[in-house]
C-alpha cells in the first residue's frame, strides 16, 4: 500500500460568530478536504463550501472552489473516481453537483437527516440520486475505508486510509481542532490504563479509530494534525 498517497486540499476559509466559538470571540476556520490517490483511482473526500446569501452574510467565507482546489494538487475533477462526505453541512459538500456522476458516499442516517431537516443544509447540495448511501464500514478502495464517527452530526463518517508506513485517518469534523482530539485521545488512555474515574467522557467510536494505531489524524477545520 506504499503508493497510496494523501493530499490536502485548501477549499479557503469561513469566520465562525462568537456564538459558535465558546471564547466570546470570532474564529477563523480552515476548510480542507483530502484527495487519495490510489491504484484504483482517485477518491475525493469533502468537496468545500456552498453558497448562499444568509450563509455567506453569517460565516464570511473566502472560498476556494473545487476546479481550483484540485489543480493546485495537481489533479482535476476528471481525475476523481469516487468521493465522500464526511457529513453534508454546506461546508462539506458544497462542490458535489460539479462531480456530475461520480458516485459520492455517505452514510445512509446522514442523508436522511439532510432530507428531512430543515436549514440543516443547503437543499440543492442533496440531491439523493448523487448518492451513494452506506451503513456502517464499508471499503471504498482496497485499504481504503469508511467509518461511522458521530458526535458533530449523528451520521458523521471518516475515512481509515491503510499505508504501508501506517494508518491515515481522515477525521472530518469529529473535533474542530486537533487539540481537542488530543486532549480525547489521552482521556482514552488514561481509561485503557485503568488509571480510575472520574475521567472525561470520549466518543464512543474513538477506541476502534485508536486501535489502528494511526500514524497520523487529519482534520477538516484545523490545518494542524494529531501524531502519536
Amino acid at each position: 500500500m506504499a503508493d497510496i498517497a494523501v493530499r490536502r486540499v485548501d477549499f479557503g476559509y469561513f469566520v465562525r460568530p462568537p456564538a459558535e466559538t465558546g471564547t466570546g470571540q470570532p474564529r477563523v476556520d480552515a476548510c480542507l478536504g483530502y484527495v487519495v490517490a490510489h491504484p484504483e483511482g482517485l477518491l475525493l473526500f469533502d468537496t468545500g463550501m456552498g453558497s448562499h446569501p444568509e450563509v455567506d452574510a453569517y460565516y464570511r467565507p473566502r472560498r476556494v472552489g473545487l476546479h481550483q482546489a484540485l489543480a493546485a494538487v495537481g489533479a482535476k475533477i476528471a481525475d476523481v473516481t469516487v468521493a465522500a462526505n464526511c457529513h453534508l453541512h454546506f461546508d462539506h459538500c458544497g462542490g458535489n453537483p460539479l462531480l456530475g456522476r461520480i458516485p459520492v458516499f455517505v452514510q445512509a442516517g446522514e442523508l436522511a437527516a439532510a432530507l428531512r431537516t430543515e436549514n440543516y443544509t443547503l437543499p440543492e447540495l442533496v440531491e439523493p440520486s448523487r448518492f451513494e448511501p452506506v451503513t456502517g464500514e464499508v471499503e471504498v478502495l482496497s485499504g481504503v475505508f469508511l467509518m461511522p464517527t458521530p458526535g458533530h452530526t449523528d451520521g458523521h463518517q471518516s475515512l481509515v486510509v491503510r499505508r504501508a508506513d501506517g494508518v491515515v485517518v481522515l477525521a472530518g469534523q469529529t473535533h474542530d481542532t486537533t487539540t481537542q482530539y488530543a486532549a480525547d485521545q489521552l482521556a482514552w488512555r488514561a481509561r485503557r490504563d485503568g488509571h480510575g474515574e472520574p475521567l472525561p467522557d470520549t466518543p464512543t467510536w474513538l477506541d476502534a479509530v485508536q486501535r489502528l494505531d494511526p500514524r497520523v489524524v487529519y482534520f477538516a477545520h484545523d490545518r494542524s494534525v494529531w501524531t502519536p
